[in-house]
Order: structure tokens, then C-alpha cells, then sequence
């Protein structure tokens, strides 16, 4: 492992009164080399701006507004700061997650509320041209809800090493397969249904191209393989060592740099869990879990050495050291204030 780069910003993505939060908009932090972050302030007001992302190349950032549901490009402007790059464009119910192409050809959006995946492409200056709705899901496990249908709730996207795209649905437990095709968005490849009730929330891809996914109402962990390019469910286990506690829920799932450890955060209980990859990533295995330094961890980060944790309501970020060896975070060794945080995200 790494020192992380001194004097990035991290963006915030944050709640306002809007969404139940105490912040103004996107945030801005500076990380230093020690792994200390420093709370900047507001980079420009935003209504609940619940997830942004970095374009590849460009100095642009794009955010949610998820109780407006829209999208909105931002453009980088003085030491930290950001202005809208063009007129925010129509999203869908609870839009909560947004991602960038590696290409930077599109962003796709993620609509907790109603389902929606949708696909926004982008011109050369990164400026978002025009809004193309994915097929909806549909639930592969219906006859076992015979009463009222379950709802879609689509959460987040993650750009796939080898160009495709996969979301996660959490109100039908699948993770869905795409191809981006430029002028029609999003076309579907293939669909992994998992267990039902499971409720995939975020992913992960390891170098070996395997992708590991934790639910957030089981509060487990998958992993899902890609065979002749179709991805097959090879590994289920739990997310944690000590199990999980009613109130649970996973959010966030992310590994070290070496890809030797993954790192899952559980709110309710309030811990980050350490489990190491096995099998040459086929494998997760829970090694411990520990408090995550404040409440209702919505969201981490690994930066070389470094682990933030992002905490919604205690409106604070913790940084733990990581062992090198164990990957295990010692105690918390910064702790910085910043209003009702729910994402972190460097600016490269």
C-alpha cells in the first residue's frame, strides 16, 4: 500500500433540510498526506445532493438531487469550488447514485424510488445532451409474491473493466447487465437474479474481474464471475463476522488497494467489517468487525493506507490507519466535522 496523494479533494455528497440533512449542498474536503481531512466547505449549494462522481478527464462533477429528482453537471471553479454546467435534467423518484463512463461517453443514474436506470450521454466539454430511459425490471421472483408486486428500486451503476455496465435492484433482487449503444443508451445483456429478500444495494469489481456485491437488507455478500461473458453467482456468505443485528443494514463495499481485503460498512450496528478475499477472489471471508467512528456509516473510502468513513447523521468523517499486513483499521486516528455526509469521492 500507498500514502494517499496529498491535497485532493474528496467530494460530499450530503442530505439537506430537503432530505431530513443539515447540509448546504456538495461538500468539499482536503485529504492530506497523514490521511487528516480538512472540511473546506460547501462547493456549491445543492438540494440533497445524496451521490456525486468525477468525470474521467474532464474538470466536471455531476450529483443527484434526490428528492427533485434530477441530474445536474457541475464544473470545477476557483480552489474548491463548483458552478452548474448547463440546465439540470429530469431524473426519476429517489434518484440516489450517479456514475461516469471510464470514456466519459455518459452518466447513468440510479432511481431508488420508482426503479428507473437512466443514461444521460455527454458532449466533448462533459455537458450532459440528452436523457435516454432504460427497460424497466422485471421481477424474476414474483410467484413468490403473489399479493401485491414488488417494487423496482434501482441504486447504484459500476462501469465494468470490459465496457458494460451493471446496476443493482434492490426491490427485485438482481444485478442487470448492459451495453451502451450511443443514441439508444442502455441495451439489456443479461440479468443475475439473487436470493430472494436479499436486496443488492452496491459493487465492487476485483482486478480478476469478479465482482463482489453486498445486500443491504441480508446483510451478506456475493460474488459473481464472468463466464463466457456472462456473469454466474459462484459465492454467497455473510458480511460480517459477528453476524447481524435487527435494524441492520449494508451500505457501502469497497476493497483495499491490493485487492487482498474488502471492506463492507453496516449501519445500525454501526461497524466497518474486514473481510479478506480468498480464493483468488472467489472467496470473502469475514476476519473482524469494529466500530465505524460515529453514526450510521453511509458510505467509505479506502486511499492508500487510509479508510474514511462517512457517517449521516454524527455529520462527521472517520479515518482509520490500515495494516499493511492484516488490512484490519486500528482506532480512529482523524476525525473531521462535516455536515450529513452520505458520499465520498475524490476528484482523482
Amino acid at each position: 500500500m500507498t500514502s494517499a496523494t496529498s491535497d485532493t479533494i474528496i467530494w460530499t455528497g450530503t442530505y439537506t433540510p430537503d432530505g431530513g440533512g443539515r447540509a448546504e449542498g456538495i461538500g468539499a474536503l482536503r485529504e492530506h498526506q497523514d490521511g487528516s481531512l480538512e472540511w473546506l466547505g460547501t462547493a456549491v449549494p445543492a438540494q440533497s445532493p445524496s451521490f456525486v462522481a468525477v468525470h474521467p478527464s474532464l474538470p466536471v462533477v455531476y450529483a443527484v438531487a434526490e428528492q427533485r429528482k434530477r441530474v445536474q453537471a457541475y464544473r470545477r471553479t476557483g480552489a474548491f469550488g463548483l458552478e452548474p454546467q448547463g440546465p439540470s435534467h429530469a431524473a426519476g423518484e429517489a434518484t440516489c447514485h450517479v456514475a461516469v463512463d471510464r470514456q466519459g461517453r455518459f452518466v447513468a443514474a440510479a432511481c431508488w424510488g420508482d426503479g428507473q436506470v437512466l443514461l444521460y450521454e455527454l458532449d466533448a466539454d462533459g455537458g450532459i445532451t440528452g436523457r435516454l430511459p432504460a427497460p424497466p425490471s422485471v421481477d424474476p421472483h414474483a410467484s413468490l409474491s403473489p399479493g401485491e408486486p414488488r417494487q423496482s428500486r434501482a441504486h447504484t451503476s459500476l462501469m465494468l473493466q470490459d465496457g458494460r455496465i451493471m446496476t443493482t435492484d434492490l426491490g427485485h433482487d438482481t444485478l442487470r447487465i448492459w451495453n451502451y449503444e450511443p443514441g439508444t443508451g442502455l441495451v439489456a445483456d443479461h440479468e443475475v437474479a439473487l436470493p430472494y429478500g436479499s436486496g443488492p444495494r452496491h459493487l465492487a469489481q476485483h482486478s480478476n474481474g469478479n465482482v463482489f456485491v453486498v445486500s443491504e437488507y441480508s446483510v451478506e455478500v456475493f460474488i459473481v464471475r464472468p463466464e463466457a461473458g456472462t456473469f454466474e453467482l459462484v459465492f454467497r456468505g455473510p458480511a460480517t463476522s459477528g453476524g447481524s443485528q435487527s435494524g441492520d443494514s449494508a451500505a457501502e463495499i469497497c476493497l483495499s488497494q491490493d485487492g487482498r481485503f474488502a471492506y463492507v460498512g453496516v449501519r445500525g450496528s454501526n461497524i466497518i467489517s474486514t473481510l479478506e478475499v480468498g480464493g483468488g477472489g472467489t472467496e470473502l471471508l469475514p476476519v473482524r468487525d469494529a466500530a465505524s467512528g460515529g453514526d450510521w456509516p453511509r458510505h467509505h473510502l479506502v486511499r492508500g493506507n487510509w479508510l474514511h468513513v462517512a457517517h449521516e447523521r454524527s455529520d462527521n468523517v472517520a479515518t482509520f490507519a490500515l495494516d499493511p499486513v492484516t488490512g484490519l483499521p486500528g482506532a480512529v486516528v482523524h476525525n473531521v466535522t462535516t455536515p450529513s455526509p452520505t458520499a465520498l469521492v475524490p476528484e482523482r
